[in-house]
């Protein structure tokens, strides 16, 4: 099924209830009534178009039409991105720490299948927050300031020192893939964890880290497949200008 704008919120939830993370991203909570995902998107001030597509890339994994996507700003591109990011820290890891936490203290783990786990998921914490720092203070500022260079709005010299020095080629060198850690951990679940009588925490634990799994994946491929090239079809685009520039 293809969301679209006229919908009922209520009744994509309904379809899918997964995406209620993602509702809340954009500051939408539940309570919608019965007023159309257009009517709530005017509500909260939010670009419907985009709001509709990114519930789509979620809802349906053969879904992502690049060049609509490519069609919107950067500045909404990172917007939303920034969101995701705090989903993942103040939301998906504290939940994903806790449930770990309660299945060694629930299930009869022995010291050193517990402390493996519980150290393989923090070390892997590490990393995302590393990456998403990076992104943070080092990517989007340069993308955004890439994007107001183009439109020839007025940026201070220093800011603008910062394009002659950066270019999204090593960021797409540097570019880890921090799905891969978690890939590992669930493998750690399913194949390695000793029997339990009690699989129940398991379980929940391992929902949580498909459902993150799922997110960051969605998450890059829009980095990816849409912010990369939008920033190098600018940079492409000041090169031509300044042909002696280090873009």
């Amino acid at each position: 099924m293809l969301i679209h704008k006229n919908m009922k919120l209520s009744e994509v939830v309904h379809h899918d209830h997964t995406l209620v993370p993602i509702i809340n991203r954009f500051g939408i909570h539940l309570g919608f009534g019965d007023n159309t995902i257009t009517e709530i998107c005017q509500k909260h001030g939010l670009n419907v178009d985009f709001f509709v597509t990114i519930l789509n890339a979620f809802h349906d994994i053969h879904y992502f039409p690049k060049e609509q996507l490519r069609n919107f700003s950067v500045a909404l591109l990172i917007d939303y991105l920034q969101k995701a990011h705090r989903s993942f820290l103040e939301e998906k890891i504290p939940e994903i720490s806790l449930l770990i936490k309660n299945m060694t203290e629930k299930c009869p783990l022995d010291v050193v299948t517990s402390q493996l786990i519980t150290n393989f998921f923090k070390e892997y914490t590490e990393e995302l927050k590393k990456h998403i720092r990076q992104e943070e203070e080092t990517i989007y500022p340069y993308v955004l300031l890439l994007e107001k260079v183009n439109q020839n709005l007025p940026v201070d010299e220093g800011a603008s020192g910062k394009i002659n020095h950066y270019s999204i080629s090593a960021y797409k060198a540097e570019h880890e893939d921090v799905e891969e850690k978690l890939f590992d951990l669930k493998n750690i679940l399913i194949k390695y964890l000793p029997g339990q009588k009690n699989d129940k925490p398991v379980y929940q634990l391992l929902r949580e880290l498909f459902s993150l799994e799922k997110d960051l994946n969605e998450h890059a491929r829009i980095e990816d497949m849409i912010l990369i090239p939008k920033v190098e079809a600018m940079e492409k685009t000041l090169r031509n200008k300044n042909p002696n520039g280090p873009v």
